[in-house]
């Protein structure tokens, strides 16, 4: 019998498209629980976390986890995240997927990794934030966010912005104006997580139950949603 011989290059080519999708679903999913880890750590330490009243008042809140900036004199950002908005019946819509984009001028040398945070405060930055994409600061007011457990009393005019955003990077927590940053939907990850291609709004609007990966997230929100001041 004669032996049939397969090019090692042809089995690679056929196996490469089924590895490829494995690895980004595992990283799609991977990402999701990154982005529980972030808000839990940052709400475990009340001094230093989102004040509870501006979470409360919320449309919608963001997650990139390890937004990664690198570069040499010109400098760019790009990362990965989640976002969930308000459900009309309580509680938070399963997660949409969100990149974050973003150059500038700067003096940084090497890469670095940071975590970003993010509170949509009304319904005009939530539909922004719904579409296909748009630019912090140019197409919806941006603004730090206070740091600490209220901040019902600071008349600071960040307080009437429509997104407000902190960052935390070697374990330092503050308030950061991401202005010039893009969001854009994620759609090939929402199809990698819903297995289907749908767009953020799509999610959000249409109580599509939320991935295995997501639960812990979701969890959180509602835990943190539902605490009281003291």
């Amino acid at each position: 019998m004669r032996k049939i011989l397969i090019p090692l290059t042809l089995v690679m080519a056929l196996a490469a498209p089924a590895a490829f999708g494995k690895k980004k679903s595992n990283e799609a999913h991977h990402r999701l629980k990154e982005a529980a880890a972030v808000f839990e750590e940052i709400m475990g330490t009340p001094d230093k976390a989102i004040p509870q009243d501006l979470l409360d008042k919320a449309y919608c809140v963001v997650v990139v986890p390890d937004l990664k900036k690198a570069g040499f004199i010109l400098s760019g950002k790009y990362g990965k995240g989640a976002l969930s908005c308000r459900k009309e019946g309580g509680g938070w819509s399963a997660p949409g997927t969100v990149r974050v984009e973003g150059g500038g001028l700067g003096f940084q040398i090497g890469v670095s990794g940071t975590d970003y945070v993010m509170l949509v405060m009304n319904k005009r930055g939530a539909d922004k934030l719904l579409s296909s994409k748009f630019t912090l600061g140019a197409e919806g007011e941006a603004a730090a966010g206070p740091v600490g457990r209220s901040a019902t009393a600071q008349t600071d005019g960040a307080l009437r912005a429509e997104i407000l955003s902190w960052s935390r990077s070697r374990g330092l927590f503050a308030g950061i104006a991401l202005t010039g940053a893009t969001l854009r939907q994620d759609i090939d990850d929402n199809e990698t997580l819903y297995g289907k291609r749908l767009e953020n709004r799509q999610i959000v609007e249409s109580g599509v139950a939320p991935p295995e990966a997501a639960q812990k997230l979701m969890a959180l929100l509602n835990k943190y949603s539902a605490r009281q001041q003291k």
